[in-house]
């Protein structure tokens, strides 16, 4: 829900060096030539575009075969590997490879995009609420245009997505037209101690050892997807001081708010976050040393803890920084004096960020609501999720698809679809604990006296009100195809008590959802267009918009960079994984590994993992590292604890993207796992070679 809500802050710095996510229709490839000598044109930018997909569930990938084999990271895979997984074969723990293409088994809930097209709709967008005062009109007129463009866009098939984007806070809309893949299926993926080697002490660290990789193939019409475009890996890899592209889906950066919403985010919402993840990273641990089997089923959401305390720690600690605080505040000081210093501006933009302020001190008494009634904070389980889209849906989809919430248009019914009959495992443990505990902390954040908490829990204790949601029937994926082609009538009349607890919530859900849409984000939304209209009137778009889980591309170079006196150099090598191995948990190895290594197999020298001066975020896992020829280099998987910063602005000498080499990739398909087709296919194969299983 917009900047507010995201819990992202930021600082911004014009851009310099190596800095920026740049949209593939405004890529400065000037700066390029100044700096490196090489200028992409058009059409290379257009074969690097087409050869880039999007997970839709927050991570990036890249076509790497004519025939639909795609390339991510591990874990952005995860919860494929997860759900197709089983208490008697763990591929989590063990890998997976598929030696034929019948092998490859279907994920249950991954979406691939791959954008086709990009145009302005910015007129049209703003258009529509021309004149208007923020509020229920404005928010309704601006949500009917964006959804009117969307549903034009695809044209009623289900094979496209478009999606109208807000870039530079508001100043621009433009519309993404992607070819949606929906049969995505998993080819190989290897043991998770050799894709997270060293762990969380490792997590935004460098040096690394780490085979953050996945192979995916997407289909369509139950054959494998003939892809034109794609990226040719690199035969020898990349080297320091070598140019270096990564072409991505940054999920978001903040580097140009306000410092009214900076200090909130400081003040307020980080360290709020913070104690939150705290807590339930330690809940979790508790969950999943429980069992053998419940360390299976919670495992990726406890990484998933992990990493986000982590990178909104580093977050934090970066915006206390004075320096970086200083240095936003100074550039806010200097832009608002040079719209005071002309009466053109002055007049238009002058009280743009008085007004974002107002909306700040708005939001703040309120934000506990709204995160844990509105936007389900207190009831993290999928199972609720489901219900509350049955519930939802049905009643949504009785009005015209410009009147609808934004998550049920047109445009976005063929992704919930796919999650809502989502054929992923459920267990029933660890779907006790998640709302147990969520409810707890509904009852804890907004107090027992809130009518809310009255009405969700009435006398029961949170864990007795969860052990009753959980003997739900909606573990049957048939019964949610029965209620949702039912409609609103047989959801209504639907005695399942998460239906019903999900019927019972949502009143206050959409009453919060109305105040803040209405009287908040309205708002935020003109004092943000106010302030980008300044800016663009004074820079034009010489700099990049801030990141929206768009395609980027970013430029840079293989570069080490000197931490606390040290030089870090830009490369490791697979023989440091085993000096670095202590054979314990997270720096154990897999046997695979061992083996391959006592058998003399593998070349210690290899390059195995690199660091690049690219200016990535979250949303970059999976993006492909390419040279200026487009071949192959590297995958992102990770940054170092430098880059966390990178939310609120880029720092060449210090932040730094982290990939796995295309040497390492090579080295151990062929001689740790004997994966021979992927590594055939790799270098242009037909995709019916075969070969033998990884042991």
């Amino acid at each position: 829900m917009k900047r507010l809500a995201l819990l992202s802050v930021a600082f911004a710095l014009a851009a310099r060096a190596d800095e920026g996510m740049w949209t593939f229709d405004n890529f400065p490839a000037k700066k390029v030539r100044q700096k490196y000598g090489f200028s992409p044109d058009a059409q290379w930018l257009q074969q690097a575009q087409l050869a880039s997909v999007r997970l839709a569930g927050g991570c990036s990938g890249s076509f790497v075969s004519p025939e639909g084999l795609v390339m991510t990271n591990h874990h952005c895979s995860h919860s494929c590997i997860e759900q197709l997984s089983t208490k008697e074969k763990d591929f989590v723990a063990e890998g997976f490879y598929a030696p034929t293409l019948e092998n490859e088994v279907k994920c249950p809930e991954i979406e691939l995009n791959q954008l086709i097209q990009i145009g302005d709709v910015t007129a049209r967008v703003q258009g529509a609420t021309k004149g208007l005062k923020p509020g229920k009109e404005f928010n309704d007129k601006r949500k009917a245009a964006m959804a009117s463009i969307e549903r034009e866009c695809a044209a009623g098939n289900d094979r496209l997505r478009c999606d109208v984007v807000e870039l530079y806070h508001g100043g621009q809309y433009s519309l993404y037209k992607y070819k949606r893949f929906q049969d995505v299926r998993l080819v190989f993926a290897p043991e998770v101690a050799i894709a997270f080697f060293g762990g969380d002490p490792d997590n935004f660290n460098f040096p690394r050892y780490d085979l953050d990789v996945s192979f995916l193939r997407a289909y369509e019409d139950g054959k494998p997807v003939r892809t034109e475009h794609y990226f040719r890996f690199s035969p020898a890899g990349a080297k320091e001081g070598e140019l270096t592209f990564v072409s991505g889906h940054p999920g978001g950066t903040d580097r140009e708010l306000t410092m009214a919403e900076l200090q909130y985010q400081r003040d307020v919402a980080l360290p709020e976050r913070l104690f939150d993840l705290a807590q339930l990273r330690g809940a979790l641990t508790m969950f999943t040393e429980q069992s053998p089997e419940h360390h299976r089923i919670a495992e990726n959401a406890l990484f998933g803890t992990e990493n986000s305390y982590k990178a909104i720690k580093g977050r934090f600690e970066a915006l206390v920084a004075p320096t970086l605080w200083k240095q936003k505040a100074e550039r806010e000081r200097a832009l608002r004096a040079k719209v005071d210093a002309r009466s053109s501006l002055r007049q238009k933009y002058a009280g743009a960020w008085d007004d974002v302020a107002k909306v700040v001190a708005m939001f703040q008494p309120r934000r506990k609501e709204y995160r844990y009634v509105e936007q389900g904070a207190g009831f993290n389980s999928p199972l609720y999720r489901i219900a509350r889209d049955l519930v939802r849906g049905t009643e949504e989809l009785q009005k015209p698809n410009e009147q609808r919430l934004r998550e049920y248009t047109d445009a976005r019914l063929p992704q919930l679809k796919q999650g809502l009959f989502s054929k992923a495992p459920l267990y029933e443990d660890f779907e006790v604990f998640k709302l147990s505990y969520g409810l707890v902390k509904v009852r804890e954040e907004l107090g027992a006296d809130h009518p809310f908490v009255k009405k969700v829990l009435g006398k029961k204790s949170p864990q007795e009100l969860a052990q009753e949601l959980v003997k739900t029937k909606l573990y049957d994926v048939k019964v949610r195809e029965q209620l949702w082609q039912g409609g609103r009538d047989a959801v209504l009349a639907s005695s399942d008590p998460m239906i019903q607890f999900a019927r019972m919530v949502d009143p206050d859900a959409r009453a919060i959802r109305k105040w803040y849409e209405e009287e908040v984000e309205t708002r935020e939304t003109v004092g943000a267009e106010r302030i980008a209209a300044a800016k663009f009137e004074m820079e034009g778009k010489s700099n990049y918009p801030d990141a929206t889980f768009t395609l980027r591309l970013s430029y840079g170079a293989v570069k080490g960079y000197e931490e606390n006196g040290h030089r870090v150099d830009p490369l490791t090598t697979i023989g440091g994984a085993f000096e670095r191995a202590t054979g314990r948990d997270p720096f154990r190895l897999p046997e695979s590994w061992l083996r391959a290594n006592e058998k003399q197999q593998l070349n210690p020298s290899t390059p195995f993992n690199m660091c690049t001066t690219n200016d990535i975020i979250g949303g970059n896992s999976g993006s492909p590292v390419f040279d200026k020829d487009r071949q192959l280099v590297g995958l992102i998987f990770d940054g170092n604890i430098q880059s966390l910063g990178g939310e609120y602005g880029f720092d060449e000498t210090v932040n730094r993207a982290v990939a796995v080499h295309s040497s390492a990739l090579i080295e151990a398909l062929d001689h740790v796992y004997g994966a021979q087709r992927i590594v055939a296919e790799l270098k242009g194969a037909p995709v019916t070679a075969t070969g033998p299983a990884a042991r």
